[in-house]
């Protein structure tokens, strides 16, 4: 079992940005695939990034591309959203998602793909 944090939501003015971070207390994540999904109140769960364990690989959403970009840091087992030029639309509850992969250079975006979840942090982003 994994257990994910997420932590660094908050409310900004649109064209603010954020930095969100996932960890996983006394769990390594370096052999974990991670990505973030958000959810918006009415809506379904969307993918937003994902990154490969080795870091070499990343893939975002086309609505958040140019902006949004995911990291990791393997020695900190920890993994970064970094958010910038924030829209209102942007506003959703973010959640970390976790897989573990032998391959380094795999990263998935359904949501099915990953076996373990944080409990999600709001982000709320004001016009």
């Amino acid at each position: 079992q994994v257990q994910l944090v997420e932590s660094g939501g908050g409310l900004v003015q649109a064209g603010g940005s954020l930095r969100l971070s996932c960890a996983a207390p006394g769990r390594t994540l370096s052999n974990y695939a991670m990505g973030w999904f958000r959810q918006a109140p009415g809506k379904e769960r969307d993918f937003v990034a994902a990154i490969s364990t080795s870091v070499t690989r990343t893939y975002y959403a086309d609505s958040v591309k140019g902006r949004f970009t995911i990291s990791r840091d393997n020695a900190k087992n920890t993994v970064y959203l970094q958010m910038s030029s924030l829209k209102p639309e942007d506003t959703a509850v973010y959640y970390c998602a976790a897989r573990y992969s032998q391959d380094d250079s795999m990263w998935w975006r359904g949501g099915t793909e990953y076996s373990y979840w944080g409990q999600g942090t709001q982000v709320t982003v004001s016009s």
